[in-house]
């Protein structure tokens, strides 16, 4: 294996860190900031039933951007994944961790909410909705720029980079 395509590999993965740690951030922030929330009701989109709406999301609930079940503790959770995948941009090994982390993560958090028991994460944070897919899309997203691609720059084969 020559320098460069370890290079090659490893700005591969670090960007893709980077990418994903961006658009976290932004989500968390834009979270704590009322004009960009939708409260639930104001939109048939944004509806959810009353009985669910007192549990869990009492701090803080709305759709970010008017799409997203949010809750104070969900943007904080948005807020320090971004942070991390910004931070692990500084080095190949901590981006590789950091993909690897976050694929597992939240392909878990996809499935949890696809389950009606476990989609307000046991009363901590909405996972339902549009965060299902966006969840499922990104952990995908991250284990094909973040394991596949750099395995296929240096022709070590899936397999081996996993």
């Amino acid at each position: 294996m020559n320098t460069n395509s370890l290079k090659n590999e490893r700005m591969a993965e670090r960007y893709c860190a980077l990418i994903v740690g961006v658009i976290f951030l932004i989500l968390g922030i834009a979270g704590f900031i009322p004009a960009l929330v939708t409260l639930p009701g104001e939109t048939d989109l944004s509806y959810i039933p009353p009985g669910v709406a007192h549990n869990a999301y009492s701090l803080g609930f709305g759709y970010v951007f008017g799409l997203f079940p949010i809750n104070f503790f969900h943007n904080i959770v948005h807020a320090a994944v971004g942070v991390l995948g910004i931070a692990s941009y500084s080095s190949g090994s901590s981006a590789r961790i950091f993909n690897r982390f976050f694929v597992v993560s939240y392909i878990a958090i996809a499935i949890m909410g696809l389950l009606p028991f476990t989609n307000t994460t046991f009363g901590l944070m909405p996972i339902f909705g549009n965060n299902v897919w966006f969840n499922a899309l990104t952990a995908i997203a991250v284990a094909y720029y973040g394991t596949i691609i750099p395995a296929k720059t240096t022709d070590a084969g899936v397999q081996r980079s996993i």
